[in-house]
């Protein structure tokens, strides 16, 4: 299992558009090959409303960085949320758990 992470900054005031957007991509990715799960959050922090980590559990690294872009619903994904990050978020991945409680 790989766990896809990303800060997404979101431009300010367009919180709530970005989530209706969300919602309507989320299904794009989730009928991906390898795609397991997806948990968005909101940051509690104070003066950062506008910031959403993203965490998405694939399979494989594969099934993300060459299945999903390179598909045709990738490039929905975008046209429907790219212009909402200020800057473009950091997408890195993680594997196994090194340590757990």
């Amino acid at each position: 299992m790989i766990l896809e992470n990303a800060i997404l900054d979101v431009v300010p005031g367009q919180e709530d558009a970005f989530l209706a957007a969300f919602a309507q991509a989320r299904p794009l990715i989730a009928k991906q090959h390898g795609f397991r799960s997806l948990a968005l959050r909101r940051c509690l922090d104070e003066g950062q409303g506008s910031r959403f980590l993203l965490q998405v559990e694939w399979e494989t690294l594969a099934d993300h960085t060459e299945g999903f872009r390179n598909s045709p619903e990738y490039q929905e994904w975008r046209a429907l949320l790219h212009h909402f990050y200020s800057p473009f978020p950091v997408v890195e991945h993680y594997g196994e758990p090194v340590l757990r409680d």
